[in-house]
C-alpha cells in the first residue's frame, strides 16, 4: 500500500518566500526553456516535470509513488478530455480538406472580403470566439490557425493571430466552464453569498467585454501593423465593441453558459453588415510565399494545407512584413498586385456546395446545443455514459486534512466534447461524401501530425498536477496573498499562470479560485471581484501556455520552433494582462467601484 500524502505549504522552515522559490522553479525551468534556450515545448515540459518531481520529492517530502501517480493523472487529463477534443477537431477539418470543401468555405470567407486583415477578425476573432464557446480546450486553435493558412496568412502570422484572438471568449468557453468550476470550488470557501454561478458570470462579464475592444485592434496590428490598424480600424473596433456589448448582456441578462456563442454570432453579423457599406481604403496583398494546392492537407510539416494558390507572394525587403511584390499571374497573364486582383479568377461556387462547405460547423454547434439542453446534458453526466473514480493509489490530503478532490477523475466518455467531435466528423464525412478509407486516413494523418503536440501537453498537465498535489501551488498561492491589499493588482497575475501553466482558464479556476476568495476575506477585499479577476486575468496566459503553442505551431509546420511564436506572442500576453490588472484594481476602488457585482 501506497504511503499517504498531506500537502504542507511552507516544507523550508515556515518560510513562504524560501518554500516559494522552490516552488516556482519548474515553471521558470519552463519559461526559460521556451523562451530564451527556444527548446521544443514537448522537451521543454518533460523537463520541467522531472524539476517538478525533484521539487515535490526533495523539498515537500512527497513520496515518490505519490509524486508520479500525480503526474500520471495530470497526463491522463491532459489526453482526455483535451487532446482527446483538439486531435478530432482538426480530423474534422481535415475532412474538410479531403473533401476539397475547405476550398469553397475559404472563398466564401474571401467574397465577404478579400482583406486578410478583415479576414483575420472574422475567422479567429469572431469564428474562432463560436468554437470556443463550444468545445473550448484548444480546439478554436487547431481549426483557425489552419483556415488562416490555407487562407494565405504567414505561418508565423497564423499562429500569433489565433493564440491572441483565443482570448476574449476564453472564460465563457466551453459553454461557460471555467466559471461553472469557479463556482464550484469557491463554495463554501466564504460565506459571501454572492459567490453563484450567475454573479460571478455576471462579474467576469464586466471585465473581459473591455478586453473585447482591445483583441480585434491588436489582431490587424499583428498582420500589418500601423498601416493596418489605420486602415482597418472601423471593423476592428466595432467587432470588438459588438462582441463585448454582447458578451455583457448574455452573461449578466440571458444565460451564462450561452454568452460566446450570443456574442461570436453578434459580432460576426455585425461585421459582415459593416461590409456591404464599407471596405479598407486598400487591400494590400499580404499572402504568404506559398499556398497550398488543392486536396493538401495539414501534415507534420505544414508542406501543404487545404486551398487552391493563386499567387505566389515574395517579400520583397526580406524583413519579413509581408509588404512585397505577387509573382503570381491571373489568368490572363496579368501581373497580380492586390487581394481583390488575387482573387479573380476564383470560380463561382454553387449555392449547394457553399452550404455543404459550412455543414461541419453546423453539425458541431448542433450536437453541442442537444448535448447541453438540460435534461440531456442531466442524463449524460450519470453512469453508464459518466464514470467517475478515485486515481488508483493516490492518497493525497489537503492542509486541512480533507481528501483532494484532484483525486477524483471523471471520464465522461459519450458527453466528451472529444467525443462530439467523433461524431461529428462521421455525420461531416457523409454529409461531405467522404469514402470511409480516406477518413481513417485523414484521422491517422492527424494523430501522426499532432505527436509531438500530444506529448506537450501530457506533460504540462503531469506538471501541473505535480504542483498542485505536492502543494507548489499553495506554497506560491500563498506567498501571492502576503501582499495583503496589494493582492488586488495581483490577482489578475495568479490566474495568468494558472492559464500558462495549465493551458486552461478552467484549471487555473480550480487550482487557485478558492485561494483567491480566502485571500479577499482575510484582506477585506470582493471574494466576487477577485474569484472573477482570476479568470479574466487568466485569459491572457492562454496565448503563451505550451500545448497552445506547441498546437499552432504543428499545424502552420513549425513544430519544434514553438519559442519564436511564444516570444511572438508573450509581449502582448503581458501588456493585456496588465491591462487587466489596472481595470480590477479599479473596480476595487470607488471610481469603478460600481461595475462590481452586488
Amino acid at each position: 500500500m501506497l504511503q499517504q500524502y498531506k500537502i504542507i505549504t511552507d516544507p523550508l522552515s515556515g518560510s513562504i518566500g524560501l518554500s516559494a522559490i522552490f516552488a516556482s522553479l519548474s515553471l521558470i525551468t519552463l519559461f526559460l526553456l521556451l523562451g530564451v534556450l527556444r527548446m521544443k515545448a514537448w522537451l521543454a515540459g518533460l523537463i520541467s516535470l522531472a524539476v517538478a518531481l525533484v521539487v515535490a520529492v526533495v523539498v515537500y517530502a512527497m513520496p515518490l509513488g505519490q509524486a508520479l501517480l500525480s503526474a500520471s493523472e495530470g497526463a491522463a487529463f491532459g489526453f482526455f478530455p483535451i487532446l482527446w477534443i483538439v486531435i478530432n477537431a482538426i480530423w474534422v477539418y481535415n475532412l474538410t480538406v479531403t473533401s476539397g470543401h475547405f476550398d469553397v468555405l475559404r472563398r466564401s470567407f474571401e467574397r465577404v472580403s478579400p482583406d486578410l486583415r478583415i479576414q483575420a477578425i472574422i475567422i479567429a476573432f469572431c469564428f474562432g470566439a463560436l468554437l470556443e464557446a463550444l468545445a473550448g480546450f484548444g480546439t478554436p486553435v487547431a481549426i483557425t490557425v489552419v483556415m488562416l493558412m490555407a487562407l494565405g496568412f504567414r505561418p508565423i502570422h497564423a499562429a500569433s493571430v489565433a493564440l491572441i484572438a483565443n482570448t476574449a471568449p476564453v472564460a465563457f468557453g466551453a459553454l461557460a466552464a471555467p466559471v461553472v468550476t469557479l463556482a464550484t470550488v469557491t463554495h463554501g470557501a466564504s460565506d459571501h453569498p454572492g459567490l453563484t454561478l450567475d454573479n460571478l458570470g455576471a462579474m467576469v462579464g464586466r471585465q473581459t467585454p473591455v478586453l473585447s475592444i482591445i483583441v480585434p485592434l491588436v489582431l490587424v496590428a499583428v498582420v500589418d501593423g500601423k498601416r493596418g490598424v489605420r486602415q482597418t480600424w472601423p471593423a476592428a473596433v466595432l467587432a470588438g465593441v459588438s462582441f463585448g456589448a454582447a458578451q455583457f448582456v448574455a452573461s449578466n441578462y440571458i444565460s451564462v453558459p450561452l454568452t460566446d456563442i450570443v456574442a461570436s454570432l453578434v459580432s460576426a453579423a455585425v461585421v459582415v453588415l459593416l461590409l456591404r457599406v464599407w471596405q479598407p481604403s486598400e487591400s494590400p496583398d499580404l499572402r504568404a510565399e506559398t499556398l497550398a494546392t488543392v486536396g493538401g492537407s495539414a501534415d507534420a510539416t505544414g508542406a501543404t494545407v487545404g486551398g487552391a494558390a493563386a499567387a505566389r507572394v515574395v517579400d520583397g525587403d526580406g524583413d519579413g512584413d509581408g509588404d512585397g511584390t505577387v509573382a503570381g499571374t491571373t489568368g490572363s497573364g496579368a501581373p497580380t498586385s492586390t487581394a481583390e486582383k488575387v482573387a479573380v479568377d476564383r470560380p463561382r461556387d454553387r449555392p449547394a456546395d457553399v452550404l455543404r462547405a459550412y455543414a461541419p460547423y453546423a453539425i458541431i454547434i448542433v450536437l453541442f446545443s442537444l448535448a447541453n439542453l438540460g435534461a440531456v446534458k442531466s442524463a449524460l453526466a450519470k453512469a453508464p455514459w459518466t464514470v467517475k473514480f478515485q486515481w488508483p493509489g493516490l492518497d493525497v490530503l489537503t492542509a486541512t486534512g480533507k481528501p483532494q478532490s484532484s483525486m477524483t477523475f471523471v471520464l465522461g466518455w459519450l458527453p466528451a466534447a472529444g467525443t462530439l467531435m467523433i461524431i461529428a466528423g462521421i455525420l461531416t464525412a457523409i454529409a461531405l461524401g467522404v469514402k470511409p478509407a480516406a477518413a481513417l486516413k485523414a484521422y491517422a494523418n492527424t494523430w501522426v501530425s499532432l505527436r509531438h503536440a500530444i506529448v506537450t501537453v501530457m506533460a504540462v498537465l503531469a506538471l501541473a498536477y505535480v504542483l498542485n498535489q505536492s502543494g507548489q501551488t499553495n506554497t506560491l498561492g500563498v506567498f501571492f496573498a502576503g501582499a495583503g491589499g496589494a493582492f488586488v493588482f495581483l490577482s489578475s497575475i495568479l490566474g495568468w499562470i494558472g492559464v500558462a501553466v495549465t493551458g486552461s482558464d478552467t484549471s487555473a479556476n480550480a487550482l487557485f479560485g478558492a485561494l483567491q476568495v480566502q485571500t479577499a476575506t482575510r484582506a477585506g477585499l470582493d471574494p466576487v471581484l477577485l474569484a472573477a479577476a482570476n479568470s479574466s486575468g487568466g485569459v491572457m496566459g492562454k496565448m503563451i501556455s505550451p500545448q497552445n503553442l506547441a498546437i499552432a505551431a504543428a499545424a502552420v509546420g513549425m513544430a519544434g520552433r514553438e519559442g519564436e511564436i511564444f516570444r511572438k506572442v508573450i509581449g502582448w500576453s503581458l501588456v493585456l494582462l496588465l491591462f487587466m490588472c489596472v481595470l480590477v484594481t479599479l473596480q476595487s476602488t470607488p471610481i469603478l467601484g460600481w461595475m462590481v457585482v452586488k
